[in-house]
């Protein structure tokens, strides 16, 4: 029993002492000291103080593809990995939801049109890596300020119902003198359907007869983004 619990011992140093090691290198040489399974790593080191988490951030960045995608994947999915629980999951969908506050922020303090690389960086961030369609509509005022940022429908893998009874009925209601729409493809390709560009357009032409406008409609996927203004298709 005592040369177990000196291994035990030597273990729990030798987990200390290493992540004192990347403690040090992050707060030296900020987050580029440390490669992605390392900040998985001690992130789930504060969450699971006694166990050797650089197995587990390893295993975590390989079954989700990549750091981008573990980050955005959704609290379920995380919860159902080998050694993770609620604590250790939260723990990772809050460093998700700090980057997406901090990505926002010139978005919510000046109009949303003044800050769009801002705005398109934040879509990216919170839905390239979806394995679901999710829409989202973004209501603005009439200086295009964010009113809400809403999320109004979530599907399958190729498909999220979207109604434009629904959205010009949400628009009136909080008084939003523009919207944005926004969906996902989850296949990676942001080159819009035939039912994404009849959909738009029958949003755009009730929208119109309302005074509502319609923005843009911003399709996010792992290939980028298509911008429906960029493309003459509102």
């Amino acid at each position: 029993m005592g040369d177990l619990d000196d291994a035990k011992k030597s273990n729990s140093h030798h987990g200390k002492g290493h992540r004192a090691r990347l403690r040090a290198r992050l707060l030296e040489g900020g987050s580029n000291a440390l490669l992605d399974h390392e900040l998985i790593e001690y992130l789930l080191a504060i969450a699971i103080p006694r166990r050797d988490t650089k197995p587990l951030a390893k295993e975590l960045i390989d079954t989700f593809g990549s750091f981008s995608a573990l980050l955005t994947a959704d609290a379920a999915s995380i919860s159902k990995a080998p050694g993770m629980g609620e604590t250790s999951t939260a723990a990772i969908k809050i460093v998700q939801a700090a980057a997406l506050r901090l990505i926002s922020e010139p978005m919510r303090e000046q109009p949303v049109l003044t800050s769009w690389q801002a705005l398109l960086d934040y879509l990216r961030a919170d839905m390239a890596h979806l394995v679901h369609e999710r829409v989202r509509v973004l209501h603005l005022d009439s200086k295009n300020r964010l009113i809400r940022d809403e999320l109004v429908s979530e599907g399958s893998i190729d498909q999220a119902a979207i109604y434009t009874r629904e959205v010009i009925k949400r628009a009136l209601e909080l008084g939003s003198a523009a919207i944005i729409l926004v969906h996902n493809h989850p296949s990676g390709d942001s080159a819009p359907s035939r039912q994404d560009i009849a959909i738009t357009k029958d949003i755009c032409d009730a929208g119109r007869k309302l005074g509502i406008a319609v923005h843009d409609h911003i399709i996010i996927g792992l290939d980028g983004h298509t911008s429906f203004r960029s493309k003459g298709l509102i």
